[in-house]
């Protein structure tokens, strides 16, 4: 049996360490992101923004008609409900639309940056296997 003493490549650990740290942290989201098509990840985030979006002005519609319920139930008679629906429609898609769009451009970045990370991650993945190689 023929002793061999290997010595430790400083380099080699120095970018193994920075590579688990990015893998248990920020790695496993970025990875998750880039599992899909850009136009489908967009889809999917704006899809679930605008859903949110309407649960939430549904909430508050809610809470607007519970807290001032005795001036709806006095003017309902009144008021031209067709032109009332209208304006809400109006404000829900205007608001929708709105953050539609926000949403949209956060998750753009989100996407560009996460698969920034993954390129730079596999660069060093190659890196690594290169000084493997190297030592064989």
């Amino acid at each position: 049996m023929k002793n061999k003493i290997t010595m430790i490549n400083e380099e080699k650990v120095i970018l193994m360490t920075h590579m688990q740290a990015y893998e248990d942290h920020a790695g496993k989201k970025d990875i998750a992101v880039a599992n899909y098509f850009r136009g489908d990840y967009l889809g999917y985030q704006v899809l679930k923004a605008v859903l949110a979006m309407t649960v939430v002005l549904a909430m508050l519609f809610g809470c607007y008609v519970l807290y001032d319920i005795e001036f709806f139930m006095k003017n309902i008679y009144q008021m031209d409900l067709l032109e009332y629906i209208k304006g809400l429609a109006k404000d829900y898609v205007t608001i929708v639309v709105i953050y539609a769009v926000l949403t949209y451009v956060v998750y753009t970045i989100r996407y560009a940056k996460a698969k920034k990370h993954l390129k730079k991650y596999y660069g060093d993945l190659k890196k690594l296997s290169a000084m493997y190689n190297k030592e064989d």
